[in-house]
């Protein structure tokens, strides 16, 4: 049975489905199974990897080829996406310096079970597995409506609360109503006082594991940095900025613009998308050399809405249920 180990893809977790996918390469019975590496690239294509490039350290170490990447003389690593717009070719070109790109439609050719290493948008959200009972292709884990429930926290925790399970305190801080509000400090105020401390701030649609952060203090400027970074928006001052030294600059720009530390790129400031770092260097330079007026960069792939809960402290166990041959619920052992 061919199994197409499914990892990579173009959301913010793509790093962890990388490594999740080498580690099902890694520990698929060879004997039973032959694993077919899938990759999803930063554009969504589909490309038949090259076993030698699942054991690179990261997608950054090997996609895009360097050689493609703009120059870069402070050393900033990028993904495909800071190439700019590609056209349909171009992305084609450039998936097959890894691997064979593959259309949608010739998946079943490749594969006969979809086994899904992905996370975050495209790859927990319903789409994927929408598009494999399309094509008729079996796959690991949920369907696609508990797909679509499970990664919108905002409307899951609606529906638990409706249906009478026990859940700590909440709120929801939709981006309009965080975008638009002149006074930060206030409704900041206001919403620790809805959402016992500590409290934990997330996006809504992400994975658990970018933009989140635990708050045990009553700090209103800790908790609006705290919300700005989960909807991926950062503010930068001229006297924030002036405060670093070149290097200073550097590393402040290589945890900003990197999709596991920060808001990731591309980045829209000031009516402008910016695709690379060297390019955002440049601007920002540019911009506080004439100019005092603070800097708002926010991610074009930003937050929708983002989550207030309560802390709740205690240990932490999973219980994976599947079905059997009979379409009966099995439950298998928890794990902590």
């Amino acid at each position: 049975m061919r199994i197409g180990i499914l990892f990579g893809g173009f959301s913010r977790e793509r790093e962890i489905a990388f490594a999740g996918g080498r580690t099902v390469y890694d520990n698929l019975n060879k004997a039973l199974f032959d694993p077919i590496p899938v990759f999803i690239d930063s554009f969504g294509n589909l490309i038949l990897l090259d076993w030698e490039y699942v054991y690179k350290g990261s997608i950054r170490d090997f996609y895009p080829d360097t050689a493609r990447l703009p120059h870069s003389a402070h050393g900033f690593s990028a993904y495909a996406e800071s190439l700019g717009p590609l056209s349909t070719q171009d992305q084609v070109d450039l998936a097959s310096g890894i691997g064979k790109p593959i259309r949608p439609e010739e998946l079943a050719d490749h594969i006969d079970f979809a086994f899904l290493a992905l996370h975050g948008n495209y790859g927990e959200d319903g789409i994927i597995q929408g598009m494999l009972e399309s094509l008729g292709i079996p796959y690991s884990g949920s369907g696609i409506l508990p797909s679509a429930v499970g990664i919108d926290k905002a409307f899951q925790k609606k529906m638990m609360a409706a249906g009478g399970f026990e859940c700590p305190s909440y709120a929801i801080v939709p981006r309009e109503q965080w975008i638009g509000e002149p006074d930060r400090h206030t409704i900041a105020t206001e919403l620790m006082d809805q959402v016992e401390l500590p409290l934990v701030v997330k996006p809504a649609h992400q994975g658990s594991s970018v933009g989140v952060t635990t708050l045990s203090e009553r700090d209103t400027d800790q908790f609006i940095r705290a919300v700005s970074s989960a909807f991926f928006i950062e503010t930068l001052t001229a006297t924030q900025w002036s405060g670093y030294e070149p290097p200073g600059k550097v590393n402040y720009l290589k945890n900003l613009t990197d999709i596991r530390t920060g808001i990731g790129l591309p980045v829209m400031v000031r009516g402008k998308k910016i695709y690379h770092p060297e390019d955002l260097l440049t601007f920002i330079d540019r911009h506080f050399s004439q100019s005092g007026e603070e800097l708002i960069l926010e991610a074009t792939d930003t937050e929708a809405a983002v989550i207030l809960e309560a802390f709740v402290e205690g240990t932490e166990f999973s219980c994976i249920v599947i079905q059997d041959e009979n379409r009966q619920p099995v439950a298998l052992p928890p794990t902590e």
